[in-house]
């Protein structure tokens, strides 16, 4: 299946990043719309490792190593990476701070994200407080709940609104992503009030499908699922 996805970008354009330190990314448009979702996880796996050997000041890495630290093939880093241009020397490998230049620009984590969170129950509160959000450049600018035990409480130094105050605040103070942290019967409420807004990314974390127009980006986390299918290889 994976194959299968990627086979589809195999002929389309590239990303152009200069031989230089100073790498330029252009993205494709029609060529994001091709690359399938697992090419992307693995280049935020590589992402990170990348941080991680910068921070050890690592100044090279071969694909077959940046392959065994990711678990996967040396072959498929290079498949993946080609997609985007031409990052590698034969026999010196990547440098590590070009690579994760040009990957930062891949995922768009050169620009700041501002994000709403609907819900501010325990989920809610875990994913503003985790502090990877903000170093990636993804920023919480409004929260909002239906709880009036919640309502008016600061979270940083951000209120947290009831959910009748959503669709006035966000016209006048507009996000790029709106994040569902709600009950399942909830959600579709939250996304359709997003979609008005012209919120084109939504992260769901709500246990259900979400009925979305195409041109809007909808990632769904289902953690009971993930579990779900955790117990499931324990169980063989």
């Amino acid at each position: 299946m994976e194959k299968e996805f990627e086979n589809e970008a195999q002929d389309s354009g590239k990303f152009v990043a200069s031989g230089s330190r100073d790498l330029v990314v252009e993205p494709d448009s029609s060529l994001t719309e091709k690359i399938s979702e697992f090419t992307v996880r693995r280049l935020s796996s590589y992402y990170r490792i990348l941080l991680s050997l910068e921070s050890q000041d690592v100044q090279t890495v071969s694909s077959a190593r940046l392959a065994e630290l990711c678990g996967v093939t040396s072959a498929q880093v290079r498949k993946d990476l080609s997609y985007f241009g031409n990052f590698g020397t034969r026999g010196l490998g990547y440098q590590v701070t070009d690579l994760k230049t040009a990957i930062v620009g891949i995922l768009g984590l050169d620009r700041k994200w501002m994000m709403a969170l609907f819900g501010a129950g325990s989920l809610g509160h875990a994913l503003f407080f985790h502090d990877g959000f903000r170093q990636d450049g993804f920023y919480f600018t409004h929260i909002f709940d239906i709880d009036p035990r919640r309502v008016g409480e600061k979270w940083r130094d951000i209120e947290i609104l009831s959910f009748a105050a959503a669709k006035e605040k966000l016209a006048a103070d507009p996000v790029d992503i709106g994040v569902i942290a709600v009950p399942e019967e909830s959600a579709q409420d939250i996304a359709d009030l997003l979609i008005d807004l012209g919120v084109n990314g939504i992260l769901n974390f709500a246990p259900r499908q979400l009925t979305i127009p195409k041109n809007v980006r909808l990632r769904n986390v289902n953690l009971a699922v993930a579990l779900e299918s955790l117990s499931f290889l324990l169980s063989g």
